[in-house]
């Protein structure tokens, strides 16, 4: 592994970073929760599709720019460097784009992927039911095969950014005698289609990026079923694995965390020895991260599946997080206190955001539990534990 730039490397962040200099809005990120806040953040994603970093790392064919995962984390970290709001098409850009980069068919890639990237469809992800999260063969939505159709009934819950997308790739299960794995279809939902109601779930951070979507005799058409009828399972950890490996946060992400972690705790605080011990910790950490993630990326640009690594990957930068929130909130002391009708100095309220967010992180894409499984099982080598086999 290299750690040195190349000169394309080099012309290549330069060209990013000329570009997001004139082009990326500063100030206040668009507030999400309203029509407005969404429709700048559309209107932010189809200027970097125009400019053509909407998706760096997709094929050219599809759109993207062919990046390799190193280009694509230099993208990442000039992005982040830029001051630019968060994206908005997180799901259709990380995930089903992919998802049908891998596995559909011409037709599906022609109808959906440049809409993605211009972000004229939001996605959204329909796997997490009640009773079926981390144990998502438990899933229990139905899917009736038809003659006209699939026809869809069930609920799907903590569905990010639902109240907003234009379409919702979903698992469900079609055989209504299977059980676990087997039976399950990946398909693709039209939210404006009749009998799908989302309703948005207010969060204790008073955020509604959450949904509940109920489906109610939903007739989804069979093109729109990616892979085979009742081999959805396949697709979904396709889904999975790159939700996992192409992590929600690089280093910088965290190195900008810890910054603001600085600049927001009393300034006495700071000359306590315990502090800056922990300060220390989570430096080296950010630190140990970013070298696991080039390791990484070095073994995706040689053609290597980060299945295993990407386990150790996400239950890292999930847990990180944590731990850099709740230092945070400790030494924020009694402004930390959760409350409504929040006046003053807004970082309080920012940190908690983020912390009850990143709780949240160690159950999303895989909860770390089954993190942890995986990497004793494919790293480790130990035995699995017979008493749970499927």
């Amino acid at each position: 592994m290299n750690l040195t730039m190349t000169a394309d490397q080099k012309l290549l962040r330069d060209e990013i970073r000329a570009w997001l200099a004139e082009h990326a809005p500063q100030g206040p990120a668009p507030d999400l929760a309203t029509q407005e806040g969404v429709g700048r953040a559309r209107a932010w994603e189809r200027e970097l599709f125009d400019g053509g970093f909407a998706a760096v790392q997709w094929p050219k064919r599809f759109g993207g720019r062919g990046a390799d995962p190193v280009a694509t984390l230099i993208f990442y970290e000039e992005y982040l460097r830029s001051g630019a709001p968060p994206r908005l098409n997180r799901l259709g850009l990380g995930l089903a784009g992919p998802t049908l980069i891998d596995l559909g068919t011409p037709e599906q890639q022609d109808r959906w992927l440049s809409k993605i990237l211009s972000c004229e469809h939001l996605w959204c992800q329909g796997f997490s039911e009640p009773g079926a999260g981390s144990d998502l063969a438990a899933i229990r939505t139905r899917g009736e095969v038809r003659e006209d159709g699939i026809l869809i009934n069930g609920q799907k819950i903590w569905t990010s950014w639902s109240e907003h997308a234009d379409w919702m790739f979903a698992l469900v299960r079609t055989d209504p005698e299977s059980r676990r794995h087997a039976g399950l279809t990946f398909l693709m939902i039209d939210m404006s289609d009749p009998g799908v109601d989302v309703r948005p779930i207010r969060q204790i951070n008073h955020a509604r990026e959450f949904g509940e979507v109920f489906l109610t005799d939903v007739l989804v058409p069979h093109e729109n079923v990616i892979g085979r009828i009742d081999n959805g399972w396949h697709v979904a950890m396709s889904t999975l694995v790159h939700e996992r490996g192409a992590s929600l946060y690089t280093a910088a992400h965290f190195s900008s965390f810890l910054q603001d972690l600085i600049d927001a705790v009393p300034a006495d605080s700071l000359e306590d020895a315990h502090v800056l011990a922990e300060l220390g910790w989570l430096h080296e950490h950010i630190e140990a991260y970013r070298y696991m993630t080039l390791q990484t990326l070095s073994q995706v640009a040689i053609g290597k599946k980060p299945t295993a690594q990407a386990s150790m990957g996400k239950l890292w930068w999930s847990e990180l997080q944590v731990r850099l929130y709740e230092l945070g909130l400790q030494l924020m002391g009694p402004a930390a206190e959760l409350r409504d009708g929040e006046q003053g100095d807004p970082a309080p309220v920012r940190w908690r955001q983020r912390y009850w967010l990143s709780r949240a992180a160690m159950i999303y894409a895989g909860a770390n539990e089954v993190q942890r499984n995986i990497i004793s099982e494919r790293v480790l080598g130990l035995p699995k534990d017979k008493r749970h086999a499927l």
